[in-house]
């Protein structure tokens, strides 16, 4: 039998349903793999053994009473370091808040929780989930499992990392500006963004989020196979009554073409060659596999994206960054400054403007998936980033930000969009994962999965990666 820490989430969680592996025996195996790669890894800074091996032992319990394990049935995974789980820190990687520790667990964790998920341990993020590399004072640096001179991606890169390299099967992650998608990206690894509302959030240890936050952050899953992904969705998207964004939408929407976008250059963006070999490759598989695909502009990102960090970072500013400055970051105060004309510069009206253009590019979004189901761009403009590259000035921190718009733009709509790894490539500093970014309409998140499955079949498996000890 393949070594239990190498399964998929969906192939281990049936070998214990059936009896063949138990929970104890998949969680032992995950905190021997977990203490084998992490040191080099630092993906996960908080985890109890003791609590691991008691949440396997009750779901062994539960299965020989002869109730319903549940979909995860004893599968180890991760959560971000920003969502509450009781008795934890809901750190999100401030030292400033290092001692909040949560009275109750978010929907997120509840819900991974009934569906008898055990909760490995809790993954890194950079301070205040700000970046696309994953550093911060608290816990120090995050490193790529598949070449640590790259970033491992931010903010959900403890996520990322920890998946890559086979700590736990399944990863939760957060992105309001990539931080999924990213990640997986950088980690080779698979990773969903989910529409707005379809993840129910809240954290009671922390004050309530300002409206851009509310309307843009989501919660997803990253994954080694998109099986997983598509698991780890049905699962966090259970109804909880905290959220008053959660919508019960269905998970399967209605069939639709064999339709699919490709654009190489969204808005005149220049695209790394291997990039677009890749964009070009992911369109052939569907090609072969009796989908259309046309080369054709879809709807600005660009514009999307510059309003995605208005709302977003506007909203409460200058409380942000004294909170930086407080925590003494750099790559905190780096990123909040390079936005502080666009932050700055916005007062109510200009505020209520933006949310009125969100309509309006919302309804050409919706206008757009109607003509194509799905919609192929790249996840960056460049492979993944030298590690710590947004620090070296601010010509630097201006080219990550520039090759970012196609993350960036997405949240504003409050789209879903996957994140599809598609190997390696060899770049200029060393070995570089690569893959494509599928989008689709409100709540068509079947829609990503099902053109990520065609993609995938087309390819050699995601490999666990093995960091350099």
């Amino acid at each position: 039998m393949t070594e239990l820490w190498r399964m998929s989430a969906a192939e281990l969680a049936r070998h214990i349903r059936s009896g063949e592996v138990s929970a104890l025996e998949a969680a032992e195996a995950a905190l021997a793999r977990l203490d084998a790669v992490n040191p080099q890894l630092n993906a996960v800074v908080d985890h109890r053994p003791d609590e691991v091996l008691a949440q396997a032992r009750e779901i062994d319990a539960r299965r020989r009473r002869g109730e319903d394990p549940g979909p995860l049935a004893g599968v180890p995974v991760t959560v971000k370091i920003n969502i509450d789980q009781a008795g934890y820190a809901t750190s999100n990687g401030v030292r400033l808040q290092a001692e909040t520790i949560a009275q109750e667990n978010s929907p997120v964790v509840d819900n991974l929780l009934r569906a008898g998920a055990v909760i490995l341990g809790r993954t890194n993020t950079p301070a205040f989930s700000l970046r696309w590399f994953t550093d911060n004072k608290l816990h120090g640096a995050t490193h790529n499992p598949r070449n640590a001179r790259l970033t491992p991606g931010g903010s959900s890169g403890g996520a990322a990392a920890a998946v890559a390299a086979g700590v736990g099967h399944l990863a939760h992650g957060t992105d309001i500006a990539g931080s999924i998608r990213y990640p997986a990206y950088a980690c080779g690894v698979h990773g969903l963004r989910p529409t707005l509302g379809r993840v129910a959030a809240f954290n009671a240890a922390l004050p309530e989020r300002s409206l851009g936050g509310q309307i843009t952050a989501v919660s997803g899953p990253l994954a080694r196979t998109i099986a997983d992904v598509r698991l780890g969705l049905a699962v966090m998207a259970q109804p909880d009554p905290r959220d008053p964004w959660w919508v019960p939408a269905p998970l399967q929407g209605p069939d639709v073409a064999r339709r699919a976008a490709l654009c190489v250059h969204p808005d005149g963006m220049r695209v790394e060659p291997q990039i677009e070999a890749a964009l070009h490759a992911a369109a052939a598989h569907l090609r072969a596999a009796g989908w259309e695909v046309d080369e054709v502009e879809p709807p600005s990102l660009k514009e999307a994206a510059g309003l995605q960090i208005r709302m977003w970072l506007a909203d409460g500013y200058e409380a942000m960054v004294a909170a930086a400055e407080r925590e003494g970051d750099a790559g905190a105060i780096a990123a909040l400054r390079g936005q502080r004309e666009v932050a700055q510069g916005l007062d109510l009206p200009g505020y209520i403007q933006t949310l009125t253009r969100r309509a309006t590019l919302v309804r050409e979004w919706e206008r757009f998936f109607a003509r194509y189901p799905v919609l192929i761009t790249p996840v960056s403009a460049e492979l993944p980033f030298p590690d710590g590259l947004d620090l070296e000035g601010d010509a630097a921190y201006a080219r990550v930000w520039k090759a970012q718009t196609t993350q960036i733009g997405v949240p504003f709509m409050g789209l879903p969009a996957l994140s599809v790894a598609m190997g390696e490539v060899e770049g200029p500093h060393g070995p570089a994962p690569v893959g494509v970014q599928i989008m689709a309409g409100r709540y068509r998140e079947d829609l990503c999965l099902a053109a990520g499955e065609v993609i995938e079949r087309a390819l050699p498996p995601v490999s666990v990666a093995t960091p350099a000890g």
